[in-house]
């Protein structure tokens, strides 16, 4: 149960260097803001060059933005992000669809 800040900067860049083809089948680049304890502003590159960087790089497809309890329970189980936007506890900006995409790095 990794906090924001892990999941961001060593288990999600694990991720991508363990299968950088799956992370290029996403194929998006998406901005995190997580609020609260351990979080921050992320950009996750999972289109061309792969990767994690702290902040808004500026050209994400899609912005995610929950809090970093709910970050906690979604690394947990990726499924529970739908419970989480339908119920407004998850806010999803841009191409929502690219976001269903996320599991597949997620889980």
């Amino acid at each position: 149960m990794p906090d924001a800040k892990t999941s961001f900067e060593k288990d999600i860049p694990a991720r991508i260097a363990n299968d950088p083809d799956k992370a290029k089948n996403v194929g998006a680049i998406f901005l995190f803001k997580i609020t609260g304890d351990d979080g921050g502003t992320w950009t996750v590159n999972l289109k061309d060059d792969l990767g994690v960087v702290e902040g808004d790089a500026g050209n994400s497809m899609c912005t995610i933005e929950t809090s970093s309890e709910n970050w906690v329970q979604i690394s947990d189980n990726p499924a529970v992000a739908m419970q989480l936007y339908f119920s407004g506890e998850l806010k999803v900006a841009g191409d929502a669809m690219l976001a269903t995409k996320l599991q597949e790095i997620l889980s």
